[in-house]
């Protein structure tokens, strides 16, 4: 089991660190409707101490910053260097200086216990590998009635994206862990039993948040052009002409993406 998230996680290290310039140009401008729909979820006051798992190249952080303002503090990390290095000069080309950044994964939060107020999550809980022992480390650096807010896709058949990296990534070789991806908490239940088993009273919401793309050409070079890349040719136009035919009939006219995305609360005792 050791060898196997290793595995997993050296895999999940190098697709991020493939992914994080097409992250920055493609895909943060289009994720600010989930990005804001989760931080006014968790009403953020000044002065608070707040942690971004999974900051990837730092928006939610970055606006987190501006709602606990120079009295609170954020606490930003992430499992790539490369996603690090381009929220590090993010947050300098705007001077913030209530923002720290560090390795780190959220089976493993590196702070001391009842550390912030509360934690956030945007998109990165579904490409954790050991969910358990991540709501154990949430509940462990919470302070008391402390909150947690996270962000994930819902089902393909009511997340556009999902139904897009799902159809793309059938033609990719399995992953080394299995569980992890854009629909790995379209049942956001069992983790909800998990964050209630160390303590922590959980529910969920669903909104729908959306963005588009002018073609699908440049939906595939943001949204699997990286992680497909090492497929043969021929697999790879396969991949695409699954994808065009399941929801692509005319790859020259833009598409808007409709995700149900469910938010995830949770609150520790007083």
């Amino acid at each position: 089991m050791v060898d196997e998230l290793g595995a997993g996680f050296a895999w999940q290290v190098g697709v991020w660190e493939r992914m994080a310039q097409v992250y920055e140009r493609e895909i943060d401008r289009r994720f600010v409707p989930v990005i804001e729909t989760l931080v006014n979820h968790a009403m953020l006051r000044p002065g608070e101490a707040v942690l971004d798992l999974g900051t990837g190249t730092g928006s939610v952080a970055i606006l987190a910053a501006t709602k606990v303002g120079q009295t609170g503090r954020i606490m930003a990390i992430d499992i790539s260097p490369e996603m690090l290095a381009i929220a590090e000069a993010r947050i300098r080309a705007l001077s913030l200086v209530n923002v720290e950044l560090a390795e780190g994964r959220a089976e493993a939060v590196p702070v001391p216990a009842d550390s912030f107020d509360a934690v956030l999550a945007s998109l990165s809980l579904m490409y954790v590998i050991d969910r358990a022992a991540a709501a154990r480390e949430i509940a462990r650096i919470l302070r008391p009635s402390g909150r947690f807010v996270a962000a994930v896709w819902a089902s393909p058949e009511d997340a556009d994206i999902v139904m897009f990296q799902q159809t793309a990534g059938g033609f990719s070789p399995t992953p080394p862990v299995p569980g992890m991806g854009p629909g790995a908490l379209a049942d956001p239940q069992p983790f909800l039993a998990q964050l209630a088993a160390v303590g922590l009273t959980a529910s969920y919401q669903t909104d729908v948040t959306s963005f588009q793309f002018p073609n699908f050409a440049e939906a595939w070079a943001a949204l699997a052009g990286v992680t497909t890349a090492a497929l043969d040719a021929s697999i790879q136009e396969q991949a695409k002409a699954a994808v065009m035919d399941r929801m692509w009939p005319s790859p020259s006219s833009p598409r808007e993406f409709r995700n149900a995305t469910h938010i995830i609360t949770a609150s520790k005792p007083p």
